[in-house]
């Protein structure tokens, strides 16, 4: 999680990655962070987000996309 929060903080500093849930919702990310974060979690992790996990729900908090990224460990 540790790799994830500094990963995000590069993104948006002033940010508080760990409590917000709302990171789509209140445009906190765009698209443009989604493809950076996206290359940065194949990059540190070694896993791949495809396109049917490019969806709101995944990138609304770091806990979500977290969960997204066990997920994917697990599969492969």
């Amino acid at each position: 999680m540790e790799q994830l929060l500094e990963i995000l903080e590069e993104l948006h500093p002033e940010v508080d990655f760990e409590s917000c849930e709302t990171l789509i919702d209140d445009k906190i990310l765009d698209s443009f962070d989604i493809i950076s974060i996206i290359s940065e979690v194949n990059d540190v992790f070694d896993v791949t987000i495809s396109a049917e996990y490019i969806i709101p729900d995944n990138f609304n908090s770091a806990k979500a996309l977290y969960a997204l990224i066990e997920k994917l460990e697990d599969e492969e």
